[in-house]
Formats: C-alpha cells, structure tokens, sequence
C-alpha cells in the first residue's frame, strides 16, 4: 500500500513548487543537448516535470502511487502537448527503461529519495544515464521538520492524535541518517555540486490543513472519525499565530547535482 494513498489531489493544489533558480539550474545541466530526456522518480504529481515542460523534449514519470500518477498524466497532457511522455507505474527501484539505446540526460528525485532504496536506485540510474547526465537529488524538508513556533505547535498537535512518532501512512516512517552528498559520492555518480536556495512561503491557515491532506505524516484517512475535531482545533491553533491571515516558513531548498 502506497503510503501517500488518497493524497494526490491535495498533493497536486497545495504542495510547493521548486523555485525558479533550482529550474534555472536544472535546465542548464542539459545546455547544449539536443532532444534532452528527463526521468523523474517518485514524482508525485508530475511537479518537476510541469516545472521543466519546456526544456526537454522527453519524458519519462515513474510513481508507485495510482492517484498521483494519474494526476501527474492528466497536468502533463494539457502542459506538453506533442511531447513524448512516457509514464511508469512502479517504484523507482523498478524502473526498466523503455528501450536498449534509451539514456536519461537528467534524473531528478524531488522529496522521493528518503522513500528509496538509494544504493539500488543509484545503481540502476548507472545503467541507463547518459554518459554525460546528471542525477539531481533536492528537497527543502516538509512542514513537519521546520522550526518554528506555529509549526512545532502543530506538529504537537498532529501527535496528540496519532501518537509521538512520524507517521509514514500506515506505518512509522524510518528516517535516513546519512548526508545524501556521502551516499552519491559513494556511487557513479560521485562528482558532487550542492546547491542552496532560502524560500520565504506564506500559509493561509487553509492551505497549511490541504498540505497536511498532501502528506504521509497528517493525511485525512490517519485521523479517521477524528478528522473534523483536528481540523477545527488545527485552524484555531494557526488562526492564533497567524499575522495578517498569514503564516511565514522559511525554508532552504536543496539540490545535489551529481556526475560521473
């Protein structure tokens, strides 16, 4: 079971974008490629490559969850029409490129890589990576692990209904504790750029509960019947420490770019 089940269509509306200088930089890492393709792991709805339609002329989607993928099919089909868009239904560690001579120029893992078995991944992606390619690994956390004074009084929230541990849909998530530069520079792709960008984001309080509806630690199934008590304590929580209706996350998004 996906642990994103019942997700996709608050993933899609209220999950963050990637800023426009991680797509600036993205696009550069092709610069000079002719027809470049894009494989995408654990896309969720299809956010990098909505956010890269018109750098690549291939696409390649790969998501274990059937709501997101079907989310990320029906964005991509009105955003790249006449591009190739090839979809896969499958973990990433399951991925099998759609033919002998197929290359990825770029890969990109946005938020997905904590839920991957890396070492298989990487060397999968050694396989069927362009010899000049780039994998670009990148994230700025989640509301659960930022810090401040709004989001911990939530996180404490969410906890006081589905207990002290992060949740991972059904399941206890099991955090990585490895740097992800170590775990690239330990692979093919050992050759590794990070790059950070600070992203100042403002909530409605209305926004911060579909973000929750988005993700494994908070989703709407986990509370069950409880479901309507938490949101209306959650929207006088946020209510309380909102300024102007509005509430302020400053975050750090992170790409590493990583090469032969």
């Amino acid at each position: 079971m996906s642990h994103f089940e019942g997700t996709a269509r608050y993933y899609r509306t209220f999950r963050p974008g990637i800023p426009a200088e991680a797509v600036s930089l993205l696009t550069q890492t092709v610069s000079g490629v002719a027809s470049p393709v894009l494989l995408d792991l654990g896309s969720g709805t299809g956010q990098v490559p909505l956010a890269l339609h018109e750098t690549f002329a291939e696409f390649d989607v790969v998501e274990a969850d059937g709501g997101m993928i079907s989310e990320a099919e029906a964005a991509l089909a009105a955003a790249v029409p006449g591009k190739t868009v090839r979809l896969h239904h499958v973990r990433a560690e399951d991925f099998t490129p759609p033919s002998d001579q197929w290359t990825a120029d770029l890969v990109t893992i946005c938020r997905a890589f904590h839920w991957m078995d890396q070492g298989k991944v990487l060397a999968m992606l050694d396989g069927c990576t362009a010899p000049t390619g780039t994998v670009a690994v990148m994230g700025d956390g989640s509301l659960w692990t930022a810090r401040t004074a709004w989001t911990d009084a939530l996180r404490a929230l969410i906890q006081t209904y589905l207990g002290s541990e992060r949740r991972a849909g059904q399941s206890t998530y099991n955090a990585h504790d490895r740097p992800y530069a170590e775990i690239l520079s330990e692979s093919a792709f050992r050759h590794v750029e990070e790059h950070r960008y600070e992203v100042r984001r403002q909530w409605s309080p209305q926004n911060v509960l579909g973000y929750l509806g988005s993700t494994s630690f908070a989703s709407r199934p986990l509370f069950g019947d409880s479901w309507e008590e938490f949101e209306g304590r959650a929207l006088a929580l946020l209510g309380a420490h909102a300024e102007d209706g509005q509430l302020i996350e400053n975050a750090v998004f992170t790409i590493l770019l990583g090469r032969r």
